[in-house]
């Protein structure tokens, strides 16, 4: 008996199972966890995503924006979801969330569809977090892996979404302490603030970065000072200092229905539609996010594939698994 080769053959197939394992895991969550159960999750999900996409392109970015606000303030538990109920409210109702958040009837008919298919299975959570994705890969973005089992919460958090939430005139400085208290490094911020690529934004939301005076836009890194000023004179012709608080203006004005990397181009130019998009450079004295938007810039491929590892990660903060929250029958509602 050749012990040398039965050893060799032990150590591959352990490599094996560990990488297969990795794979399959991240955290207390799992690829194929409603394959007994629910296998139609993801088909049904995307379908409906599909459906919801084609009628509105704007809704992909919407769906990807429901994710982000419901896992920064208690965990990926879809409480974003959650109406005002006897004494408490509603997650909708926070300042960053309020006649901004879009995409509730869409989730609500998703769940509907899965509660027919597979009765109290699949959780509101791991519903926002397959279609994020896909709305994502619908608009040209990456696909990655969904690892599914997350609970749903059995409360909201109205102060939580007010104070957690990052806001679109944040400086620096803040969008740093907002991501680290989420476990998510200045990696993640500069990956996932590539979301801004699609969708549009309130007047509202950028009016002071088109009205307050940034000297930081004259500095070296700004090469086109005079298209920076064409660029702030048509988004005041949208948004005027004072009434039209819901005219919208696209966070990326190359292509914005497209998940592609111009948004990076667009802040290299000064050309971001938030004060928080443009702070990824103009603030960033020390020059290593500099480096990632560069880099970003250069190769899609490269931020597409640190874009699904950081939503990925996103997608594992504070989740309720195991006999931890509930699966609701309605997403609105807890049990």
């Amino acid at each position: 008996m050749d012990c040398s080769r039965i050893l060799y053959f032990g150590i591959m197939m352990m490599i094996i199972y560990c990488e297969r394992s990795l794979s399959e895991n991240v955290g207390n969550l799992l690829l194929d966890y409603y394959k007994e159960r629910c296998p139609m999750v993801e088909e049904i999900v995307q379908r409906q995503v599909q459906i919801a996409v084609l009628k509105d392109p704007r809704m992909a970015a919407s769906l990807l924006r429901l994710h982000f606000h419901d896992c920064f303030v208690m965990g990926c538990d879809a409480s974003v979801l959650l109406d005002s109920f006897e004494g408490m409210v509603s997650e909708k109702q926070a300042a960053p969330n309020l006649n901004s958040l879009r995409g509730f009837q869409v989730i609500d008919e998703i769940k509907c569809i899965l509660e027919e298919a597979c009765p109290r299975t699949v959780s509101c959570a791991d519903v926002l977090a397959i279609a994020a994705r896909d709305s994502v890969a619908l608009r040209g973005g990456p696909w990655w892996n969904v690892y599914l089992g997350r609970k749903d919460s059995l409360k909201a958090s109205f102060n939580g979404a007010n104070q957690f939430i990052p806001t679109p005139n944040s400086s620096l400085e803040t969008l740093i302490a907002n991501f680290k208290v989420q476990g998510l490094d200045i990696g993640d911020l500069v990956a996932l603030s590539g979301s801004h690529t699609m969708g549009k934004a309130r007047c509202v939301s950028f009016r002071q970065r088109i009205y307050e005076r940034n000297p930081e836009e004259s500095l070296e890194y700004y090469h086109h000072s005079d298209r920076t000023k064409i660029f702030r004179r048509v988004l005041r012709s949208i948004c005027p200092q004072s009434g039209r608080d819901n005219a919208i203006a696209p966070l990326d004005y190359k292509t914005p229905t497209r998940f592609d990397n111009h948004y990076y181009h667009n802040i290299v130019e000064g050309k971001g539609l938030l004060q928080s998009d443009n702070v990824l450079v103009s603030q960033d004295y020390g020059g290593e996010i500099r480096k990632h938007v560069w880099g970003y810039a250069k190769d899609q491929e490269y931020f597409f594939e640190s874009f699904a590892n950081s939503m990925i990660k996103m997608g594992n903060i504070n989740v309720l698994t195991g006999e931890e929250g509930e699966v609701r029958k309605s997403c609105r509602f807890v049990n």
